[in-house]
C-alpha cells in the first residue's frame, strides 16, 4: 500500500508536530449512555451537545490528538453528525488534530465515497485522519490513502484490536499466495493476518498510513519495519495501563499515539476536572515511554 501527492508528507508532520508540543494522547469523545447519565445529562441530541461541548472545551486546547467515536453521534440521527461536525472545527480552531474513528471499510466507489466525507477538503465531516476495516482487503483501501495523501490526511488501519473477538480472525495463518500483488498481503504463508496487514501498511513511506494496534494484550506482531504512527486503545476502561506500554511495543519503531477515552470522562461533567484527568493521563505516558 503506498500513498503519494502533495499532502502526502503532510500528516505525519502534523502529528509530529503536536505531539512535540501537547504530549503524545490521543483522548476520545465517547458519549456513553453511562457516561451521559453519570453526567446527569439526557440520552437525546441535546445531551450529546452538553457532554461534547465540555469535551471539546476540555480536550481541545491541551491534547495533541481528539478522536470522536463516530456511530455515538450517528445514534442520535442528522442532529447527531451536526453535533460532531460542529466538534470538529472546534476542535481544530483550538489547535487539536481530529480523528474519526469511523471505522469505515468498503470497495470500489463507496469506498470512495466514505474516502471524500471524511478527508476531502470542504467536507462537512472532513478531519484529520479516520481509522479503517481492512478486511475487505488492504487495497480495497486504496481510494481512502490516496484521498488523505493528497489532502495532508491520514488513515488508521486495524491490524490487532484490542477486543477479545478479533482473536480468531487477526491471528489467524494466512495460506501461501504466489499471484498476490500490492496490497494483498505477502506471497509466502504463514504470517498471520494482522501481520499481512502491518507488512502492507509498511509500503507507504510517508506516514499517510498508520496502524490500530490494541494496547491490551501482547499482539505478536513485528512492528520493527513499519514507520507510520500506531494508535494504540485500550488505557483505562479496557485495563491497559501506561507502564504495560514499553513492554507491549517494544521493537516498534513508528510513533505510539496511546488512546484513552471513558477513563478521562469519568471526570466529567466539569471541563476542568476533564482537562486535569487528560493531563495526568499524558503525564503517565511520557514517564513510561522515557
Amino acid at each position: 500500500m503506498t500513498a503519494s501527492g502533495p499532502g502526502a508528507a503532510g500528516f505525519a508532520g502534523r502529528l509530529r508536530a503536536a505531539v512535540a508540543e501537547r504530549g503524545r494522547l490521543c483522548a476520545g469523545i465517547d458519549p456513553h449512555p453511562e457516561l451521559l447519565e453519570a453526567w446527569g445529562l439526557p440520552r437525546s441530541a441535546d445531551g450529546l451537545a452538553a457532554f461534547t461541548d465540555v469535551c471539546v472545551r476540555a480536550l481541545g486546547p491541551s491534547v495533541a490528538v481528539v478522536k470522536p467515536q463516530v456511530a455515538m453521534f450517528e445514534e442520535y440521527g442528522a442532529a447527531g453528525l451536526a453535533v460532531l461536525e460542529s466538534a470538529v472545527a472546534r476542535l481544530r480552531e483550538a489547535g487539536a488534530l481530529t480523528l474519526a474513528d469511523a471505522k469505515r471499510g468498503d470497495i470500489g466507489s463507496t469506498m470512495a465515497a466514505y474516502a471524500r466525507a471524511w478527508l476531502a477538503d470542504g467536507a462537512p465531516l472532513s478531519v484529520d485522519a479516520m481509522t479503517a476495516v481492512p478486511y475487505l482487503g488492504l487495497g480495497a483501501l486504496a481510494p481512502a490513502v490516496d484521498q488523505a495523501a493528497g489532502t495532508g490526511r491520514g488513515v488508521f488501519v486495524l491490524a490487532r484490536t484490542s477486543n477479545p473477538e478479533g482473536r480468531a480472525v487477526q491471528t489467524a495463518r494466512l495460506a501461501g499466495n504466489p499471484d498476490a500483488g500490492p496490497g494483498d498481503g505477502p506471497a509466502t504463508g504463514g504470517v498471520s493476518v494482522a501481520q499481512s496487514i502491518v507488512d502492507g501498511a509498511a509500503e507507504d513511506d510517508t506516514g499517510t498510513v498508520g496502524l490500530v494496534v490494541g494496547a491490551t494484550r501482547a499482539h505478536g506482531l513485528r512492528l520493527d519495519g513499519f514507520t507510520g504512527p500506531i494508535l494504540a486503545p485500550g488505557l483505562g476502561a479496557q485495563g491497559a495501563s501506561a507502564d504495560d506500554l514499553p513492554g507491549i511495543f517494544a521493537g516498534a519503531t513508528g510513533l505510539l499515539i496511546p488512546n484513552s477515552s471513558r477513563a478521562i470522562l469519568r471526570a466529567g461533567p466539569d471541563p476542568d476536572r476533564v482537562r486535569a484527568s487528560a493531563e495526568r493521563t499524558r503525564d503517565g505516558i511520557e514517564a513510561a515511554l522515557r
